[in-house]
């Protein structure tokens, strides 16, 4: 029978460099995975606009400047003070601003809110009670009562391996530019409403005063008319016409006020005022102000820097391809390090005893999960898709909306100068009839013709100069309103 041989211990000295180099080698990884930090998902690049966006503009009015882009404070070239402080009012009190504001300062905390991932959390615990504890006594009679102290911190750290804390920080902030962009874009639209409201404004009581002038004018050739059927050399059928020409204009009068107060309201609202607040500066307008130099337009490139709902496309894009890497992250272990302290003292735990800790790693991985987490991955790649869609769309439509601007305003301007003409000429139409007739030489039936053709051209042509005015306004809205500024910033 042999005698087997005895097992024996391994030192301690033989054990200790095996441990102490499976911790050191622990910790560098640790350490390097900290300082190095490699982020899950793709990285994000710009995406390149069209080349067609590059050049200039295909409609080009006469009255523009190509090599001039948009200020961002546009409104100033009317050089009206009624009208900068009009804007002003509305860029402080409107109350889309202070939702868009709102917003973007819920989004600042939110980046913030995402960014505490890089620091670690903590637990803090404290408690005195005073009671028996008959499970930790060792006695054979009953505990006693007695007073007891505890404490506890907890400190957890997630190491971020595999980029998801990186990816949430990056999807953030660019969700916070974003946001930022959309209050860029509602200061474009307030602004551009305020200024064709006190346009329309000045403009239709501009359209009153033509109106008021073609009604006293119906108004003496009535007079005249009644004047000469008493004296015999009218008759009644050229009082009644002259009548009818009296009524109509009067017709033209009540519209005009009604689209005036209509502007004034909207006024009134834009600047954060009630309908009884309209500003006296605006309803004592009469006259439109002009700009008195060529339209600024800049070109295809400049216009997709300044336009912020571009922007704002673009940086949800970069917010979009950002979760594609938090979800990516998902798919791997998370670890995280961990330290926790407890104190706990009563009459029989006391000295060294009421002291106690632990420090360590602690590593995550949700195995039956990973389907859930790849589905996750897929709605990411999905989402980010049809963001770059999206940011397609607006640049686009930036193009589109410049293009179908200049075009309108382009077009408005020509049927102003048409009108102007056509205005010009009834005048003197109207001019050479009443002399005519208070010769005798025509009949009273020429002169209501030449009469009615100069009060429809004075009528046209007040509305050709709302027209205009809007127009204008629209292409400093379809150009960005000059906010590339703000986006510097």
């Amino acid at each position: 029978m042999s005698r087997s041989e005895p097992i024996l211990p391994v030192p301690a000295a033989s054990r200790a460099p095996t441990f102490l180099l499976g911790r050191v080698a622990l910790m560098a990884v640790v350490a390097t995975a900290v300082n190095t930090g490699c982020a899950s998902g793709p990285d994000y690049h710009p995406p390149a606009t069209r080349l067609t966006a590059a050049g200039s503009f295909v409609s080009q009015p006469a009255d523009t400047n190509a090599a001039a882009s948009p200020q961002p404070d546009w409104w100033k070239l009317y050089n009206d003070a009624a009208l900068g402080n009009l804007v002003q009012d509305a860029l402080s009190a409107n109350t889309s601003l202070r939702v868009t504001l709102a917003n973007l300062d819920r989004a600042r905390a939110i980046y913030t809110e995402a960014r505490g991932g890089l620091f670690p959390s903590t637990n803090v615990s404290a408690g005195v009670g005073y009671g028996r504890d008959q499970t930790t006594w060792t006695g054979t009679d009953r505990a006693p009562t007695q007073w007891s102290y505890s404490g506890g911190l907890e400190i957890a750290y997630e190491v971020d391996l595999f980029g998801r804390v990186k990816r949430d920080i990056e999807a953030a902030r660019s969700d916070t530019d974003a946001v930022a962009a959309a209050h860029e874009a509602a200061k474009v639209v307030v602004v551009a409403e305020t200024t064709r409201a006190y346009i329309d404004a000045c403009t239709y009581g501009e359209s009153i005063d033509v109106a008021r002038s073609s009604i006293e004018l119906a108004r003496r050739s009535l007079d005249l008319v009644n004047r000469q059927e008493h004296a015999g050399s009218a008759s009644h059928l050229d009082v009644e016409r002259a009548g009818v020409a009296l009524a109509r204009a009067q017709s033209n009068l009540s519209p005009l006020q009604g689209q005036r107060d209509a502007a004034l309201f909207e006024l009134a609202a834009l600047t954060g005022r009630a309908p009884s607040q309209v500003p006296e500066s605006a309803r004592t307008c009469t006259k439109a102000p002009e700009i008195a130099q060529a339209l600024p337009i800049g070109d295809g490139t400049a216009l997709l820097r300044r336009r912020p709902d571009v922007r704002q496309a673009e940086r949800r894009l970069a917010a979009d391809t950002a979760r594609i890497g938090v979800a990516v992250a998902d798919l791997y272990p998370r670890v995280t390090l961990g330290a926790s302290g407890n104190y706990l003292r009563n009459d029989y735990l006391k000295g060294n005893r009421t002291l106690s800790f632990s420090l360590g790693p602690l590593i995550s991985w949700s195995f039956p999960n990973t389907m859930v987490a790849r589905s996750r991955v897929a709605q990411a790649k999905a989402q980010a898709a049809a963001s770059l869609a999206t940011f397609d769309g607006a640049v686009l439509n930036a193009l589109k909306e410049s293009e179908q601007s200049l075009s309108t305003y382009g077009a408005a301007m020509q049927q102003r100068q048409a009108l102007i003409e056509a205005r010009d000429r009834a005048d003197r139409a109207f001019q050479l009839a009443d002399q005519r007739y208070r010769a005798g030489s025509i009949s009273y039936l020429d002169v209501i013709v030449a009469q009615g053709t100069l009060i429809d051209a004075r009528s046209q042509l007040a509305a050709a100069d709302q027209r205009v005015g809007s127009a204008r306004v629209g292409v400093f809205k379809a150009l960005g309103g000059g906010w590339e500024l703000a986006a510097a910033r």
